[in-house]
């Protein structure tokens, strides 16, 4: 049985494009990066503790073979890690740092299964246009950024200021889906 360690609408509807069965258990664990931690290091690790904490919680009352899937998305420029905003305020900051500049965009992908534990990260760079004061506030007030790391959503209304990314599209969604796939092959299902 696969499972998503995710909340996340983008990234259920990314996993069901993708043509795959699962089902959805969210992991609910605190999210906060360590002092001094770095992106990748940061999201490689909430990834692998979410799949871990869904895996140890679905094993315990089941025989079934278990994949659990668990990630964590990061916004980083300057080396700043860039969360989901707190608050309209937080996320208009977070669009003015990222205006007319390029940033990371970083995914932690975790695979759990009896047998093994897989970890790895994407990341992609993504070039943002210039905002104007007006735009940013429009957005802000659109509630779009206030669930999104970095504050956008590259599929929503902030795809008409990104002129060009460098990698994988649905990593900046939310799950690297040829990532995701290449783990999933690669570990056999262990009861």
């Amino acid at each position: 049985m696969l499972v998503l360690a995710s909340a996340s609408p983008r990234r259920r509807e990314l996993l069901t494009q993708a043509g795959y069965t699962f089902t959805v258990h969210p992991a609910h664990l605190p999210e906060d990066p360590r002092p001094g931690e770095a992106p990748i290091p940061y999201v490689t690790r909430l990834a692998r503790e979410k799949a871990e904490a869904v895996f140890a919680e679905l094993s315990a009352g089941s025989p079934a073979p278990l994949q659990v899937i668990g990630a964590d998305t990061t916004v980083t420029v300057d080396d700043q890690i860039l969360s989901k905003p707190e608050n309209p305020a937080d996320a208009a900051r977070m669009l003015r740092l990222l205006s007319g500049r390029s940033h990371h965009v970083i995914t932690g992908v975790a695979v759990v299964t009896a047998g093994s534990t897989e970890v790895a990260a994407e990341v992609t760079a993504v070039r943002f246009l210039s905002l104007s004061d007006a735009e940013i506030e429009s957005y802000v007030a659109s509630g779009e950024p206030m669930d999104k790391a970095g504050a956008y959503a590259i599929q929503g209304r902030a795809a008409r200021w990104i002129p060009r990314i460098e990698g994988c599209y649905f990593n900046v969604v939310g799950l690297p889906l040829a990532l995701v796939a290449t783990m999933l092959e690669s570990l056999p299902l262990a009861i």
